[in-house]
């Protein structure tokens, strides 16, 4: 299992966004968009290339139809749930919906 502690934000961040969008089978062209960020920033970003302004962390996040917080949020499983297990034995948490 990957250690949180290892890795950046930036690296953490790129893995989530990755992750949540591959699980709703959305290309990086999609995902830009749906947020209004260029596609290549999207890149960028899940290639952990850039330090991620919070005004596009903002909008890849309303994409998701997630607050900010949310998808930054690394740590805390309380009302997520598993979405799937990657190859590596990680695992993809989502927020449950009420």
């Amino acid at each position: 299992m990957t250690d949180l502690n290892s890795q950046t934000s930036r690296d953490l961040l790129a893995r989530r966004v990755r992750l949540l969008r591959a699980a709703r089978g959305w290309s990086q062209e999609v995902l830009a968009e749906l947020s209004g960020v260029h596609r290549n920033y999207i890149g960028h970003i899940e290639r952990a290339e850039i330090n991620a302004g919070l005004d596009n962390i903002e909008k890849i996040a309303q994409a998701f139809d997630m607050q900010v917080h949310a998808l930054l949020d690394f740590h805390d499983r309380g009302g997520f749930a598993r979405l799937l297990n990657i190859e590596d034995g990680t695992s993809l948490y989502l927020p449950v919906c009420a």
